[in-house]
């Protein structure tokens, strides 16, 4: 029987060194990068060693918890400590850094990507008597930020065994009130812009500027096309072969949200961003001013601007919205980015262990990384061949019963009780339904450790040998 040396801490159970006598005679495991030892060392807590049988260590893999090291923790001290806790510095430098990282001239840091996704169609005057295409198999937020601008939403089918819009469904959805489409980079993957873009183009004669504000007016009259308004929830680190030039997402799309959720793989807690590509005759001063008015009530001082002296006084343009990022929220996502490069790489490390245990079994996964795209490595999405709901329900319980927290997505927004309320019915939309059924998503994270993630495949792959 195998021997390890844990660490018990509350209810985990970390290992530090395991041996193997299944690998020739001896082999001692040691931690071997230092995101893995930032694991142990949290002060004050109460440790001790134990010598187990592996097999009869109770084991929990989570799901998807948050990354937060002590670097983060102690720039949210200093952050508390400073006096200035709302909208302030540190989300303008947050802002100032995330639009190097995107390659684009600004982005504006909110407070969800569903805010960020809200506001990108109300900068881009899309309303009432308009149509946005969302594809059926996404989470809610995509097509929930249109219906809050007023907008019609039309659902496009996935592609016959696979997540991914179907892309000639989609511009055979375009008509004389499409104003936008919304591609999702499904689990880090990003999307197929090119034909988006050579579809909405084909599309041109079809579409017509109505905004009703000027500023969306400009913008739709400039671009004279179907725009395209990107949910990259799971993108933060995407990027795409273009020209022989990486792209990162974010700069793809006119438009652009990204989530930092606490399950993201970048996090501020809570919080998001917007992103656009800078658009002929329209200043991006303008846009990121008008973020601002949308994010803060339609005040047009912030409450960095108001501290200068003698600057207290303030005007309400609109009663608009408040959903703007704080800076203890900033203060995390500053210390995320300096660690995200090794983040995205611990995962793509992962997601090659598991491809290399799954993919000789025939199960369907997506491809994260190849010539022309990197993934940001966000969901470890599975699809298991031949199997039904009900087998795939148990294959989850299963897991769970071992140890291992596993997940689904998506549920086709069409099966929501919600969205049936509104006339969608899920029979139109069969591909994203057939997905939906045999699909499994695998615990991936930085926090995971190899020997988690070990266990969990190898129990994926006991699991799976009853129903392949």
């Amino acid at each position: 029987m195998p021997k390890a040396l844990f660490l018990i801490h509350g209810n985990r159970i970390y290992i530090i060194e395991s041996v193997f006598d299944s690998i020739k005679d001896t082999h001692t495991r040691k931690w071997e990068s230092e995101y893995q030892m930032e694991r142990l060392f949290y002060t004050g807590e109460k440790r001790e060693t134990v010598l187990a049988d592996r097999d009869a260590v109770k084991w929990h893999v989570d799901f998807s918890p948050p990354d937060i090291s002590e670097t983060e923790i102690e720039e949210v001290a200093e952050t508390l400590r400073s006096g200035w806790i709302t909208t302030g510095p540190r989300t303008k430098e947050l802002e100032r850094q995330l639009a190097g990282y995107f390659g684009t001239n600004r982005a504006v840091c909110l407070n969800s990507a569903t805010a960020a996704e809200e506001l990108n169609f109300r900068i881009a005057g899309i309303g009432q008597g308009d149509e946005v295409i969302v594809p059926a198999y996404t989470y809610t937020a995509t097509a929930a930020a249109a219906l809050h601008v007023g907008a019609k939403v039309v659902f496009v089918d996935s592609q016959p065994d696979s997540p991914e819009m179907d892309y000639d469904a989609m511009e055979e959805a375009i008509t004389p009130r499409t104003k936008a489409i919304v591609p999702v980079d499904l689990g880090g993957v990003i999307c197929d812009y090119d034909r988006i873009y050579r579809a909405v183009e084909r599309q041109r004669d079809k579409f017509s500027a109505t905004a009703s504000t000027d500023l969306g007016k400009r913008i739709q009259s400039t671009l004279g096309r179907v725009m395209v308004i990107a949910d990259c929830a799971h993108a933060m680190g995407a990027r795409k072969k273009v020209d022989n030039e990486w792209i990162a997402a974010g700069s793809l799309a006119d438009f652009s949200s990204f989530s930092f959720h606490a399950v993201k793989n970048f996090t501020t807690a809570e919080g998001g961003a917007s992103t656009w590509k800078t658009i002929d005759g329209v200043d991006d001063e303008e846009i990121y001013r008008w973020f601002q008015l949308y994010s803060l009530h339609g005040q047009n001082k912030d409450a960095l601007a108001k501290t200068q002296l003698g600057a207290w006084e303030y005007d309400i343009i609109a009663p608009l919205y408040k959903c703007n990022m704080t800076d203890i929220m900033a203060a995390i996502g500053l210390k995320q980015l300096e660690r995200y490069p090794g983040m995205l790489a611990r995962r793509r490390e992962l997601i090659e262990r598991y491809d290399q245990a799954l993919l000789p079994l025939g199960i369907q996964t997506l491809a994260h990384y190849t010539k022309d795209h990197l993934s940001s490595g966000h969901l470890y999405i599975t699809r298991v061949p031949g199997i039904t709901r009900e087998h795939r329900n148990e294959i989850i319980r299963k897991m769970g019963e071992a140890g291992i927290v596993c997940n689904v997505h998506y549920k086709p927004l069409p099966l929501m009780s919600g969205y049936r309320a509104l006339g969608y019915a899920s029979e139109r939309y069969p591909n994203a339904v057939r997905f939906y059924e045999n699909e499994i998503t695998l615990p991936l994270h930085t926090r995971l450790t190899d020997e988690e993630a070990e266990y969990a495949v190898e129990s994926y792959c006991r699991v799976l040998k009853e129903y392949l």
